[in-house]
C-alpha cells in the first residue's frame, strides 16, 4: 500500500548531489544529504556506488562532508569537512586532514586536483574575521548571504601540496577570486574574478590566468572587463578557455564562450539553443561544461527542468534523458565515455544515473536524439520512503491576452473532485523557474493537494528556459509586466470550474515574496496570501542587500521607477490576511524589508502575522534547519485554510 508525503516525512529525506564520477568510469561519489532531528541540522556525508550496479556505501559519517573530487590516479578522494580540505584512500582507511585552521584560518574552498596529482587549487577567504571586531566598511560587497558581514575580506586563490600540506597563496586581489581550474600541463590556473574599475558597483567579473610556479608572471585578465564570467576550464589543447558568461553585463542568458587566451573577443557557441547554460548552484540546478573530446557537455534550462546537451560538429543536441527528467549535476570520466548525473522525475527528488555518452547521438539543435537511456545506479527514495507515491503534475499553457503563453503546472490528488480550494505559488529569481519533476523543498504542495486542493506553479514572464526574450520581459516593469501572467491563468481555472472562486490562496518567496504583496495590493482575488523572503520597497533594498544595487541597477534601471514598483508603495489596497515568513538573517532580503511590510499592514488593521526564524539565510528553505523547514510548511497549511474554510 501507498500513501502520501506528509510534512513528517522532510525527517526521511536521502538526497544524493555533486556526483563524481572516478577517472576509469568504474565508481561514483557524492554527497548525501540527511537530516538529523535529535540536533536539528542537516546532514551531509560521502557515499560511493560502483557503476556495475550493487547497493551504495558511506564512505564519511559527516555530519558536514562535502564536494568529493578524485585523484587524477583515483587512489584518492579530496573532500571538504567542515570547510577544511582531507584526503580518504578510496580502497580503505581513515581521511586525514590536509588543510588545517593554523594554515587556512577561513576553511577551503572545493578542491581541484591538478593534472598530476601533487597539489589541489581552491579558492577561500585569505582570512577569518575575528566575528566580535569592528566591520570597517569602505566598498560595496561587505556581506553575503549564508556568511554575514565579512567587511574587506575577499576569496583569494591557493595551492595545497598533497605531500606536503604546504599551503601557498597565490593571489592577493582586493576583489573575489572563483574557483580554478588547472592547465592541460599543470603549470597556470584559470579562474572567474570580479574585473573593471568598479566591479562591486557594477557586478563586472572576467576569465583569468594565473602561473603557478615559484617567480610565476602576475595573475592577468583575458576576458573583457565589463562582462560576466561564472565557472571557467580548459580546452583540452590549452589553447582557449571556455567561460560560462557574457560578453557584456546585464540580464540575459549565460552562454557557453570560447575565450583565446590572447584576451581577444570571446566567442558564444551556444547562442543557435537560445537557452540559459546552467553552471549550478543551490536553487538553481545545473553543472560544469565539461569535455569528452572535442565535444562539450553541459547544463542549460528548458521549460522549467535543467537538461544536459551537448555541442559536436554537428551543432547542439538535447540528452537522451526522458522528457520531465530534470539534471542537478553531471560528471564526465573523458577516457570511458561516460557521465554521471543527477536526476529527478516525477516520482523521485534525486537520483544517480550513469549515462553512456558515446551512445548519444546528435540530432537537430535543441531536439532530444536518439540514444540508450541513463540506467539508475541509486534509490535513495525508494530506500527512504518506500511506501510513498508523490501526487502527479501536470502541465498546462495558458494564453495571456496580450498573446503571450505561460506554462503551468497544476497538483492534484487523484480523484480531486472540481470546486476546491487553490493555492497559486511564485517562484523566485526572478529568473527560475518551476520545474516538472518532483520537489523535496515545497512540502506544503503535496499535503495540501491530499487535503483537496490544487496547487498552480506558474512560470510567468522572467522565468529560465523559454527564449533570453521571455527571460527579460519583466525588466524595468516588476509586477506590472507578470501580474497578469498570474491573475488570468487563475481566471482560466475558475471559468473552467476546477476551482471556488471564493478559495484562492497565493505564496511565493523571494521575487515570488514579491509578487505576492504586488498582487495583494492589486486585486482581491486571493482570500488569504503567504510571502515569503520578501522584498516591498526596492528603495531601502537596494543599500542593504548584498544584491541589492545590482537589482536596482539592472533589473529596474530606472532609479525613478524603485518607487512605483516597490509594493509598500501601495499597501493601502491590500486587504487579505497575510501571513509574512522570513529568514532572520537573510542578506538577500533582509528581514527589514518584512518588518516593513508587517508595519504597513498592521498599521492599516489589515490581518497579518510575522514569522522570523533565528539564523535563517535567505536559503534556508534549501539548508536550514529541519525544524525550521518544517513548521514554515505547517504555518503556510494552517493560514490558507484557515482563511479559505467556508
Amino acid at each position: 500500500m501507498t500513501r502520501p508525503l506528509t510534512i513528517d516525512d522532510l525527517y526521511r529525506f536521502e538526497i544524493p548531489g555533486d556526483p563524481a564520477l572516478s577517472p576509469d568510469g568504474e565508481r561514483v561519489a557524492y554527497t548525501l544529504t540527511t537530516q538529523d532531528a535529535e540536533n536539528d541540522r542537516v546532514v551531509r556525508s560521502i557515499w560511493e556506488v560502483r557503476c556495475a550496479g550493487g547497493p551504495a556505501r558511506r564512505l564519511t559519517r559527516g555530519p558536514a562532508d562535502t564536494a568529493p573530487r578524485w585523484s587524477p590516479d583515483g587512489t584518492q578522494l579530496a573532500f571538504l569537512r567542515e570547510g577544511q580540505l582531507h584526503l580518504l584512500p578510496v580502497d580503505g582507511g581513515e581521511a586525514v586532514a590536509l588543510t588545517t585552521p593554523a594554515r587556512c584560518p577561513a576553511g577551503a574552498g572545493t578542491p581541484v586536483w591538478s593534472p598530476d596529482g601533487s597539489r589541489i587549487a581552491f579558492s577561500a577567504p585569505a582570512t577569518r574575521r575575528d566575528d566580535s571586531a569592528p566591520v570597517v566598511i569602505d566598498a560595496l560587497g561587505w556581506k553575503a548571504d549564508g556568511v554575514g558581514l565579512i567587511g574587506s575580506v575577499r576569496t583569494q586563490l591557493f595551492v595545497v601540496g598533497t605531500e606536503s600540506g604546504e599551503v601557498r597563496q597565490l593571489t592577493e586581489a582586493d576583489r573575489h577570486v572563483g574557483s580554478p581550474t588547472w592547465s592541460p600541463d599543470g603549470t597556470q590556473l584559470a579562474y572567474p574574478a570580479q574585473s573593471g574599475p568598479d566591479a562591486a558597483v557594477l557586478g563586472t567579473s572576467a576569465a583569468h590566468v594565473v602561473g603557478v610556479g615559484e617567480g610565476a608572471p602576475e595573475p592577468r585578465r583575458v576576458g573583457p572587463a565589463d562582462g560576466l564570467a561564472g565557472p571557467v576550464s580548459w580546452f583540452p589543447d590549452g589553447a582557449a578557455l571556455l567561460v560560462v558568461g557574457r560578453n557584456t553585463f546585464g540580464v540575459g542568458h549565460l552562454e557557453l564562450l570560447r575565450q583565446p587566451l590572447d584576451g581577444s573577443e570571446p566567442v558564444s557557441i551556444s547562442t543557435a539553443l537560445d537557452r540559459n547554460v546552467m553552471g549550478g548552484g543551490p536553487g538553481y540546478p545545473g553543472a560544469l561544461p565539461q569535455f569528452h573530446g572535442d565535444d562539450i557537455v553541459f547544463c542549460a534550462r528548458d521549460r522549467g527542468a535543467t537538461r544536459l546537451y551537448r555541442v559536436d560538429a554537428a551543432g547542439i543536441s538535447a540528452s537522451p534523458l526522458p522528457v520531465g527528467t530534470g539534471v542537478s549535476g553531471c560528471s564526465v570520466a573523458t577516457k570511458t565515455g561516460r557521465a554521471a548525473v543527477v536526476v529527478s522525475d516525477a516520482s523521485s527528488f534525486a537520483e544517480i544515473a550513469l549515462l553512456d555518452l558515446d551512445a548519444w547521438t546528435s540530432g537537430k539543435p535543441g531536439e532530444p536524439s536518439a540514444g540508450r537511456q541513463p540506467a539508475r545506479l541509486t534509490d535513495h527514495m525508494a530506500r527512504s520512503l518506500p511506501e510513498i507515491a508523490l501526487h502527479p503534475v501536470t502541465e498546462s499553457e495558458f494564453t495571456i491576452s496580450d498573446g503571450t503563453v505561460v506554462h503551468g503546472l497544476i497538483t492534484r490528488a487523484a480523484q480531486t473532485p472540481p470546486g476546491g480550494p487553490l493555492l497559486v505559488d511564485v517562484h523566485g529569481g526572478p529568473h527560475n523557474a518551476w520545474a516538472p519533476h518532483s520537489d523535496p523543498v515545497h512540502l506544503y504542495h503535496q499535503e495540501l493537494a491530499s487535503q483537496g486542493w490544487t496547487i498552480l506553479t506558474l512560470n510567468v514572464r522572467g522565468s529560465d528556459g523559454y527564449g533570453e526574450a521571455f527571460y527579460t520581459a519583466a525588466v524595468g516593469a516588476w509586477g506590472e509586466t507578470d501580474e497578469q501572467d498570474v491573475l488570468q491563468p487563475v481566471a482560466t481555472l475558475v471559468a473552467e470550474g476546477l476551482v471556488d472562486p471564493e478559495r484562492i490562496a497565493l505564496t511565493g518567496y523571494s521575487y515570488g515574496g514579491y509578487l505576492t504583496c504586488w498582487l495583494s495590493a492589486r486585486s482581491d482575488l486571493f482570500a488569504a496570501v503567504v510571502p515569503g523572503g520578501i522584498l516591498v520597497d526596492l528603495k531601502s533594498m537596494a543599500g542593504t542587500s548584498e544584491e541589492g544595487h545590482l537589482i536596482a541597477a539592472h533589473e529596474i534601471g530606472d532609479p525613478e521607477r524603485l518607487t512605483a514598483l516597490s509594493p509598500i508603495s501601495h499597501a493601502d489596497a491590500v486587504r487579505a490576511p497575510t501571513l509574512i515568513l522570513h529568514g532572520g538573517t537573510d542578506d538577500t532580503c533582509p528581514v527589514g524589508q518584512a518588518e516593513q511590510w508587517f508595519h504597513a499592514l498592521r498599521s492599516r488593521d489589515v490581518p497579518v502575522r510575522l514569522v522570523v526564524y533565528p539564523g535563517g539565510s535567505h536559503l534556508f528553505l534549501l539548508d536550514g534547519r529541519p525544524s525550521h523547514r518544517e513548521d514554515y510548511s505547517r504555518r503556510l497549511i494552517e493560514w490558507v485554510t484557515t482563511h479559505t474554510d467556508r
